[in-house]
């Protein structure tokens, strides 16, 4: 009888390549798309960012027609569409059941999470590319059709922290989505988290002066601020790395470590 030694074994075995990151992530870009939920969240991009040009024509003073006034109204829908966008592409795996199909074909739930969060960035850079473009036609014709000088005053740093800004917004997203697992769940805990929360902690702050000072510390929202009224102290910066860490790296940490040891049904 022949004895088949673990040498010819693994000699029989064929090696697998691994699937390549890029097609990964393609694949996570294209499943942005598949349903009609996802098509229209992500064309409402576009779709808000013409309004909002439109509106700064009608409404805005004519020596308001700036090129960062047009910007800033353009971007403002895309912080509170990039996070929904970053949360459902992570928890599309467990709401709509896809997961077990997901993780068969990819094992390593790192690359998919990692796949999914450059699909969701690539989203909000085009968008963002877009924005100042819509942006920049929006200033030349207001500032036609108003008669004024066309002024472009938002300068190549700004719109850098700008663009960082809105990361810092689709990440809260991401950080979610594997956190909670939960579409509709994740939703609520946003919005608690970008509207109630900054509230809660302007009251406080108002009315306690141990918390007036350690407010910028740990209110995300109000060090985010900073990244898009334009950074200018180290102190800013400061801000905003700790409270980024408090609430989008931290809990991202412990979502990742949840995600790798979760159920999927």
């Amino acid at each position: 009888m022949t004895t088949i030694t673990d040498e010819a074994v693994r000699a029989r075995r064929t090696e697998i390549a691994q699937i390549p990151l890029s097609r990964v992530v393609s694949v996570e870009l294209r499943k942005m798309f598949d349903t009609r939920a996802g098509f229209w969240l992500i064309a409402s991009l576009a779709i808000t960012g013409v309004f909002a040009t439109i509106a700064t024509i009608a409404f805005a003073p004519d020596q308001s027609l700036t090129y960062y006034t047009f910007a800033k109204a353009i971007g403002f829908p895309m912080t509170v569409i990039l996070p929904m966008i970053a949360l459902l592409s992570l928890t599309s795996e467990w709401s709509q059941r896809s997961g077990l199909t997901t993780f068969t074909y990819l094992p390593n739930r790192r690359r998919v999470v990692l796949a999914k969060t450059l699909s969701s960035v690539t989203v909000a850079v085009a968008s963002m590319g877009l924005a100042f473009a819509a942006g920049a036609i929006g200033t030349v014709v207001g500032s036609h059709i108003a008669g004024t000088s066309t002024v472009w005053d938002l300068s190549l740093g700004h719109a850098l922290t700008i663009v960082l800004g809105n990361l810092t917004c689709l990440l809260t997203g991401t950080m979610l989505g594997m956190l909670l697992r939960s579409s509709a769940g994740g939703l609520v805990t946003y919005f608690v988290i970008t509207l109630l929360l900054p509230t809660l902690f302007g009251l406080l702050a108002s009315t306690q002066d141990w918390f007036h000072d350690l407010r910028p510390w740990v209110d995300l929202s109000l060090a985010r601020s900073s990244l898009f009224e334009g950074m200018h102290t180290g102190d800013q910066w400061a801000h905003l790395a700790v409270a980024v860490a408090l609430w989008i790296v931290l809990p991202a940490a412990f979502g990742l470590r949840q995600v790798m040891r979760a159920e999927v049904k």
